[in-house]
């Protein structure tokens, strides 16, 4: 939406002059369901932010984060905390701070910086290019549905995921474009698609679908739903050469699987349109 009228807009987050800069705000509300904990709320928060620095191929440096509630609780700040630095720590980040402030609902606002020489945009895939994405797709939607049946530490559990800010780095020399999930797989590719003037041509068979998610679908169309369109898993969704990626495969700590092809035009799943349908801000 900004990025005709704001230059720098358009990607996961800003570069300039090697800083990496990006926001992100999250509402108890649309964002938190019932039995989310102040940890997880934490954790997730600041890793929304941290995700957008590893979609850019940068290292992480700092985060802060505004926080708004009708009262404040001295433990759920605490545990708060807690999970916004226990998330820092993973990506070799440092939570630093942040502000205060009565709100209608629980609300964040995180915040975090990053460097880069060599950022990765949107913008890059070219017809020939293979597309690939991190880990698994789907945990967040498992999540809900595990909140939504009551059983609150499992759905916690799946929403700590890991921002992927080490292996963005280390596909940061090969990758054409990049971006993260927290759209959905499918949005993120119409996304990849218009930023690059291209097209995509995947498997449904390839896709990585996180055990999580078999273990709450009522059926096929669930298991697409919550592994395709749901969004919000913040795995890296990714263009590279074949050759160059293969070559360093070995040496990037998370799992990454090819699930198609760059083309000119469209998006398509087995050679039918993929509709335009992810998560709603």
């Amino acid at each position: 939406m900004l990025a005709g009228v704001v230059g720098a807009a358009g990607d996961d987050a800003a570069v300039i002059d090697g800083l990496v800069v990006t926001t992100d705000m999250l509402h108890e509300r649309t964002d938190f369901p019932p039995g989310t904990t102040r940890y997880t709320a934490g954790w997730r928060s600041v890793g929304a932010s941290l995700s957008d620095v590893a979609a850019m191929g940068a290292s992480a440096t700092a985060a802060v984060a505004a926080y708004g509630a009708p009262t404040f609780d001295p433990d759920e700040i605490e545990a708060f905390v807690d999970g916004a630095s226990d998330v820092c720590e993973r990506t070799g980040a440092q939570y630093v701070g942040g502000d205060l402030d009565n709100h209608d609902e629980f609300t964040v606002a995180g915040t975090v910086v990053g460097r880069t020489e060599d950022p990765v945009y949107r913008a890059g895939a070219t017809s020939g290019d293979a597309v690939y994405v991190t880990g698994t797709l789907g945990r967040s939607g498992a999540a809900v549905r595990e909140f939504e049946r009551g059983n609150t530490d499992r759905g916690n559990d799946l929403f700590r995921f890991e921002p992927r800010v080490t292996t963005g780095r280390q596909l940061a020399p090969v990758a054409t474009a990049m971006m993260d999930s927290s759209d959905g797989l499918a949005r993120s590719l119409h996304q990849l698609a218009a930023a690059s003037d291209c097209g995509f041509s995947i498997e449904w068979d390839r896709l990585p679908v996180d055990p999580s998610v078999d273990a709450v679908a009522a059926d096929d169309a669930e298991r697409r739903q919550l592994s395709t369109f749901f969004g919000e898993d913040f795995e890296l969704v990714f263009t590279a050469p074949p050759a160059p990626l293969e070559e360093r495969r070995g040496s990037i700590p998370v799992p990454i699987t090819r699930i198609g092809t760059v083309t000119d035009a469209d998006v398509l799943a087995d050679g039918e349109p993929l509709p335009d349908r992810g998560y709603t801000h």
